[in-house]
């Protein structure tokens, strides 16, 4: 798992697994959920991260 913080697009990302993306669905507004040919998860970004996450900068990528 992967976590990216990008300060110039205010974009956080976790992707799960690295995979094609075959699907992609908005939750909610600002929410993106992607999905792989199998139905399962591959990553989700959050936009406008400052004002949905607590400091979006302090989070690491493993």
């Amino acid at each position: 798992m992967n976590v990216i913080y990008d300060p110039e697009t205010d974009t956080l990302s976790i992707i799960f697994r690295k995979t094609k993306v075959s699907k992609s669905d908005e939750l909610k507004e600002g929410i993106i959920i992607d999905y792989g040919q199998d139905s399962k998860i591959v990553s989700m970004e959050i936009l406008d991260a400052s004002e949905q996450v607590s400091e979006p900068q302090g989070i690491f990528t493993n």
